[in-house]
């Protein structure tokens, strides 16, 4: 393990926003060196094999209303997908809520799914309308509430947000309290209104990998741990590097010890628990919800969407909590999502995620600043919003104030 005795921009941590930073920099003439710990690009979005399944480190997957998703080599990634909606138990029955844009055949079955009034059914349409279609400095202007209280003041009653709203949320938020800023929904709805999910067919990961194949020869040094960060200089387990900028990009607890003087922390954990099963009991791939006074937030047939998921044709099922739980604990309830025999699971792996992803709480601050003064930035999604999105656009951000103070 080497690392050059100087460079131009130093990138500590190669997750994606220091990987979207970096190669921006890369792109505009900069000698910029990037050093993660970790043996792999990506940061939290990490892949391994397990016999032969492919298996993210929970469940994640890439949504292409992001903005910033733009950024990316879509076909590269041999993009499969999930339909936009989710099923919902009622009265021991599933029931499909599917947005008709994509599936218009679901129409009549998505109006009559008893989730809620028609008067509650034509409210959350007219959210979506707003979320999706106003323009962003409109939603931004909007008072700023909790999310639960802006779902209420938008004419969704209890049905709707107990049998489908909460659970679907709390899957993306990473809490069921709706205590997330309403700014922040408005715009991950916007994401999901005006874009699709899908699932990589080598893994999460390979987003990361994408951007990383993107920088310079030897730009990458992985297995090499910060342990300092000043300004002119990174301190790493294969020496110092001299350098003109340093952008920490690191997660948020590592950001705030590196760099004193920031205060970040993801306080959002998750639990994911991967079964397997001879073949997927659904004919369509979406997301099933979990019931309310249950454990499970969701559980969904990975490979519905990307069959690439499984070497053989089984189904790969991935079903996640808030709270830390075992496998044994939840084994009832995800037989029960998916209308199976418990007997039938075959426990894969569990992976709890303790520091999944910050909090988006009110005020929400969207633009935290990148630029530390004195040769110093940081980026995260800590920076910006919880998400691919925030990652990718504050890396963007801190290329733009790198540029700003080196090529003035």
């Amino acid at each position: 393990m080497t690392v050059p005795a100087r460079a131009e921009v130093v990138v500590v941590g190669a997750g994606l926003a220091g990987l979207a930073a970096a190669t921006r920099l890369a792109a505009a003439g900069c000698d910029v060196h990037v050093v993660e710990a970790a043996e792999h690009a990506g940061g939290r979005l990490t892949t391994e094999r397990i016999d032969g399944f492919v298996v993210d480190r929970g469940f994640q997957v890439l949504n292409t209303g992001y903005p910033r998703v733009a950024d990316l080599d879509l076909p590269s990634l041999d993009l499969g997908w999930f339909l936009t909606g989710a099923r919902v138990w009622v009265d021991g029955r599933a029931h499909a809520v599917v947005d008709p844009r994509s599936r218009p055949a679901a129409l009549p079955a998505t109006a009559t799914a008893p989730i809620g009034s028609l008067r509650e059914k034509a409210a959350l349409a007219a959210f979506s309308l707003r979320a999706g279609y106003l323009p962003v400095p409109r939603l931004l202007a909007a008072p700023e509430r909790t999310a639960a209280e802006a779902l209420q003041r938008a004419g969704l009653g209890c049905a709707v947000l107990e049998r489908f709203l909460r659970p679907f949320l709390a899957g993306v938020l990473l809490e069921d309290r709706l205590d997330t800023s309403s700014r922040y929904l408005d715009l991950l709805w916007r994401s999901f209104v005006r874009g699709r999910i899908g699932l990589p067919a080598r893994g999460m990961q390979s987003v990361g990998e994408q951007l990383a194949g993107r920088l310079p020869a030897g730009a990458l040094h992985l297995g090499c741990p910060v342990t300092a960060v000043r300004s002119g200089a990174v301190d790493t387990a294969a020496g110092p590097i001299a350098a003109d900028a340093v952008v920490v990009a690191t997660d948020p607890t590592a950001a705030a010890g590196l760099l004193p003087g920031v205060t970040a922390s993801a306080p959002r954990q998750v639990t994911t628990h991967l079964h397997v099963l001879p073949a997927s009991p659904w004919d369509e791939p979406l997301l099933v919800l979990g019931r309310p006074g249950g454990q499970l937030v969701n559980s969904v047939v990975l490979t519905d969407a990307q069959p690439r998921y499984a070497p053989d044709g089984r189904a790969l099922v991935a079903s996640s909590t808030l709270a830390p739980t075992r496998e044994a604990d939840v084994r009832g309830e995800v037989a029960q999502a998916h209308g199976v025999a418990a007997a039938d699971l075959d426990h894969l792996t569990s992976v709890t995620v303790p520091h999944a992803q910050p909090a988006a709480v009110p005020p929400l601050d969207l633009r935290r600043a990148v630029d530390l003064g004195d040769g110093v930035f940081v980026c995260g999604d800590h920076r910006d919003t919880p998400s691919i999105q925030g990652a990718l656009a504050s890396g963007a951000r801190a290329a733009r104030a790198v540029l700003r103070r080196l090529r003035a």
